[in-house]
């Protein structure tokens, strides 16, 4: 080894690398925590002197002038901006201090979206734990809001409450979502099960963030030989959260009950085939392109396997 390439010199300055990313990661997040109290403070400020002094726009732009005149070397004193730290207040009152709640962790255009976006108190709350749980990205956050997240969450017709305890089945339930949406995809009327498949994989990124938070991917087309005979489910997935095989089976066409057979199926092969001691009991998913909620109900109540059904 020479002076210039010590022994053990390329794993310390890995090592190094990793510390420092590490570090200006936590800055970056100790700056922002330390901003979004800042910004509750003023308008926590603002409304009180609004209600005690009654100042009106006016008086908000002067303030908004000054301090920008003041400290000219930071952003973010806009009149507009005041207003958010008003509203941004108004929504979150507390004494506890605002970064104890999950909206202290979001960075300010997140918190600006949720008080553009969402009217109700309780879905901002929802969608603020939610980001901040997911370390979903603003676009992301965007979009969930968009889709109406919180409405489609573990609402999809299942069978878990029969098929499995009843303490499982609670949790089994928060991973469904009805409907799916797939719009970072496209879907035609004629899109075959394999397109759709291969496309789902080909941006697995996306997903797995619509599927929700602790879903990884196994893999597709997976192989079961029974007795000679050959079986291949379209997805397999594994919550690592909950630790259960997730089937996740595809039909663009309207759902008919013996797709519940089919899934049911798949779902046993996992369960014997792959389940491990610890993991809890399998379940499967099926996304179709529309479904008779009868019909649904009524292939639901004759099968014994963990299955949900989604549009």
């Amino acid at each position: 080894m020479t002076e210039l390439d010590p022994t053990g010199y390329v794993a310390t300055l890995a090592e190094l690398k990793a510390q420092v990313r590490s570090a200006r990661v936590s800055a970056q997040r100790k700056v922002n925590t330390e901003l979004v109290q800042l910004y509750w403070s003023i308008g926590r400020t603002i409304l009180a002197q609004q209600q005690a002094q009654g100042w009106g726009g006016k008086v908000i732009e002067r303030l908004a002038a000054d301090l920008r005149a003041e400290f000219p070397e930071m952003r973010g004193f806009s009149r507009a901006n005041l207003f958010y730290m008003r509203a941004f207040a108004a929504a979150w009152s507390t004494d506890a201090g605002i970064v104890q709640l999950p909206v202290g962790q979001l960075p300010w255009g997140h918190i600006i979206d949720l008080l553009d976006k969402l009217d109700n108190q309780a879905d901002r709350d929802w969608y603020a734990a939610a980001a901040a749980d997911n370390g979903w990205s603003r676009s992301v956050l965007l979009n969930q809001i968009k889709t109406v997240a919180h409405l489609r969450l573990g609402v999809a017709p299942t069978n878990f409450a029969t098929a499995l305890e009843r303490q499982d089945s609670d949790l089994a339930q928060q991973l469904t979502k009805d409907p799916y949406v797939l719009d970072f995809i496209s879907l035609s009327a004629d899109t075959a099960e394999r397109e759709l498949e291969h496309a789902l994989v080909e941006r697995i990124i996306d997903t797995l963030r619509e599927l929700g938070a602790g879903f990884a991917f196994v893999a597709r087309q997976v192989h079961f030989e029974v007795e000679g005979d050959d079986f291949y489910l379209d997805l397999l997935f594994f919550h690592t959260e909950q630790l259960r095989y997730v089937v996740v089976e595809l039909k663009t066409g309207k759902f008919k009950p013996e797709h519940v057979g089919q899934l049911g199926f798949y779902v046993a092969l996992v369960d014997d085939r792959l389940r491990r001691p610890q993991h809890a009991p399998t379940v499967g998913i099926l996304l179709c392109a529309d479904k008779n909620e009868a019909v649904v109900r009524y292939a639901l109540g004759g099968t014994q396997s963990p299955v949900a059904i989604s549009s």
